[in-house]
């Protein structure tokens, strides 16, 4: 079924995942708040732009959301030129931001007021899993409310899972930003280790990657990390701002993190030597110096 899709927010994660829309045959109208990037991917995809995020939303009945941080979703959502101010009775809102479950909740509650849908959907896959159509999804909200929009998050997923009531998507992805930085700093130690002692760690992964130590990090990255390549990928400045949101959930639901915390300080090493827009794969970089 052809939707009216608004697309706000076309960093590298939205480009994509609004161009999938596009190609899937919805009708898509995007804001970017730098307009040259919402003209260049008219261009592309031969879509429409609005030039706010209410104009996007007047469009549409399925607004996509995919920003930086819950002050960039407050900004988007709110005042007078904002996402909730071209909302209509019936409209579903779905947040792809990376935020916390406070945010989404405070907007569930505003949407709820307009008698609009929302689902906090946050994604993993990083750039090539948007580019390629091929994010895992984790939402919040109301089972009748996804059913109505899975299709349309079908077009840049390979999958998607409703785990609870608003909040719970944001949850998850904190659970999965945990994950990884555990893995990458066993991975990045693993590999040290290996170099010094004068192994071929190619080999060595070959072998492991078939049992109990394989993982998508390894292997996805170790190739790179070997190569000392990490000009690409998901950038430490945004795992930090992720792993900031999941120190501070735990704070608040009594949880102890001392593996998040310390790799936490890891990646902060590696932006205080200019890596803060490296792949999070250079957690390497720390151990080689």
């Amino acid at each position: 079924m052809q939707q009216k899709i608004a697309f706000i927010g076309l960093g590298v994660m939205g480009y994509p995942m609004a161009g999938h829309c596009k190609k899937a045959g919805h009708q898509v109208t995007v804001f970017n708040r730098t307009t040259e990037k919402a003209s260049a991917w008219v261009e592309e995809f031969s879509g429409a732009m609005a030039l706010t995020p209410q104009l996007a939303a007047e469009n549409a009945n399925v607004i996509l959301l995919c920003v930086g941080n819950d002050d960039d979703l407050r900004s988007v959502m709110l005042g007078e030129q904002g996402v909730l101010a071209g909302v209509k009775t019936g409209d579903i809102i779905v947040d792809h931001t990376t935020a916390s479950a406070e945010v989404a909740r405070e907007m569930a509650q505003l949407c709820k007021q307009l008698d609009v849908a929302f689902l906090d959907a946050p994604v993993s896959g990083g750039q090539a899993g948007a580019e390629n159509g091929q994010l895992t999804v984790m939402l919040g909200g109301q089972h009748l409310d996804y059913m109505r929009v899975e299709e349309v998050i079908n077009c840049y997923s390979k999958f998607s899972q409703l785990l609870g009531e608003v909040g719970s998507g944001q949850l998850a992805k904190m659970m999965n930003q945990i994950c990884i930085a555990g893995t990458v700093q066993g991975l990045a130690e693993a590999l040290s280790f290996g170099k010094n002692a004068g192994l071929d760690c190619h080999a060595v992964v070959d072998v492991i990657s078939k049992g109990a130590a394989q993982s998508w990090q390894m292997e996805n990255r170790f190739e790179s990390m070997l190569a000392g390549q990490f000009d690409f990928g998901f950038a430490v400045d945004w795992m930090r701002k992720d792993l900031d949101i999941a120190l501070n959930e735990a704070k608040k639901n009594g949880s102890t993190l001392p593996l998040t915390a310390l790799v936490d300080q890891f990646y902060a090493d590696v932006q205080k030597h200019g890596g803060g827009r490296w792949d999070t794969s250079s957690l390497l970089t720390r151990l080689n110096n």
